[in-house]
């Protein structure tokens, strides 16, 4: 039958996909008004041929039911199974396959599929015949089994451990994995972050900092310092975050990642021993004050008021005295007025002019001729003289 024309007429323009009831209609009185006669009567002929040729006694009628089973020997690569409504299928292969909506196939768990068009996304089936589990499970005992898998859920935000029954692409049961290999659910958690993005990390200040200076150093003393791009380290996560995930399954695990710590230890000895020395996080300024340093564009920058750098000749320098800093010259209020990388030339040239500008802003703080000659300090007038005054009065006795 499968070789030969359709012995089943189209009606309104439209066949039955169903093998079984063409082999009903072909073994019946040969009367039914959808059967095509001429067709039939060479498909019996045939058949007759076949049954001589292998030995079948006459009075043996085939089994309709039987049809399903056939198809799937013959083409174990065709299972298909509905998924989601009726006419909607993937088979075995793991192609997509559809149905019309009319015919009486459509809403079938399973086919075993003899005939479909050549459309590699959705094809169109032609030919098939219901087949069961038990089935394939009689027919195929070593192509149905259980398979683990662990794998990363988008929606749910977390690693998928599952106990599924396949057949192919197909899935015949899925149930949750109890106790799935730490090793796969690692890998599994690792493939998520990728597909996140490095944003999913608990990205402390610290942490954020830690990654600058790192970065501050590549440039400046060379690529023995590591590559902490976001290309470099989502590539590396097996080596620095991985050992790290025991016991974390979820996004919401790593919020409390000490991921300052996890990237410190990913340096070598040397150069967590160098890293405070080359790039601190902070520079001791003149008044005594420790000031934080910002590595997060493309050279250190150092913010910080005018008056605490009075006394100081040079530019403080980073990485053994390589790179200066870029100084962020602030006001009383902390507004900018000038930026330099050249302290001792600031004072000299453009310092007359912001100190003009500011001694009427700012009446209360010192503006001092020679700045080189002044005490650096944080204190307004009243408070010098204040802490003058009691230096000078006698103490009590």
């Amino acid at each position: 039958m499968l070789g030969d024309r359709d012995p089943i007429r189209p009606r309104g323009g439209r066949r039955s996909a169903d093998l079984a009831q063409r082999i009903d209609l072909l073994i019946g009185d040969g009367h039914h008004p959808d059967l095509d006669r001429k067709a039939a009567a060479a498909i019996r002929q045939q058949a007759s041929q076949f049954r001589r040729q292998i030995g079948l006694r006459g009075e043996e009628r085939p089994d309709s039911h039987s049809s399903g089973r056939l198809l799937a020997l013959a083409y174990p690569d065709r299972i298909a199974q509905r998924r989601g409504p009726p006419g909607q299928f993937r088979l075995s292969s793991g192609q997509g396959a559809i149905l019309p909506l009319e015919d009486s196939l459509a809403g079938a768990d399973l086919l075993a599929v003899a005939a479909l068009d050549g459309d590699r996304a959705n094809a169109r089936i032609f030919l098939a015949a219901p087949v069961t589990e038990e089935d394939l499970a009689e027919l195929f005992p070593d192509r149905l089994a259980e398979h683990a898998t662990v794998s990363w859920d988008k929606t749910q935000g977390a690693v998928a451990a599952r106990r599924q029954q396949r057949f192919g692409a197909l899935v015949f049961s899925d149930k949750p994995l109890a106790k799935p290999p730490a090793d796969l659910v690692r890998a599994a958690l690792l493939e998520g972050i990728r597909l996140e993005g490095l944003r999913v990390l608990p990205w402390t200040d610290g942490a954020e900092s830690l990654r600058h200076r790192v970065a501050f150093l590549r440039r400046a003393h060379g690529e023995e310092w590591p590559d902490w791009s976001d290309t470099a380290l989502l590539d590396g996560l097996e080596s620095w975050l991985a050992p790290n995930l025991d016991g974390r399954s979820r996004l919401t695990h790593l919020e409390n990642l000490p991921l300052t710590q996890i990237l410190r230890d990913a340096l070598p000895w040397e150069q967590q021993r160098a890293l405070d020395r080359l790039a601190p996080t902070h520079l001791t300024v003149p008044t005594g004050s420790s000031v934080a340093l910002d590595y997060s564009g493309p050279e250190p920058v150092l913010a910080v008021r005018l008056q605490e750098m009075f006394g100081l000749a040079e530019t403080p320098r980073l990485g053994d005295g390589r790179t200066p800093v870029l100084l962020h010259l602030l006001s009383p209020a902390r507004h900018p007025l000038a930026v330099t990388r050249d302290l001792a030339g600031f004072w000299r040239g453009a310092y007359a002019e912001v100190r003009k500008d500011m001694r009427g802003q700012y009446p209360r703080h010192v503006w001092p001729e020679d700045p080189l000659a002044a005490d650096p300090t944080t204190r307004t007038k009243k408070a010098l003289d204040r802490e003058a005054r009691a230096k000078t009065e006698p103490k009590p006795r």
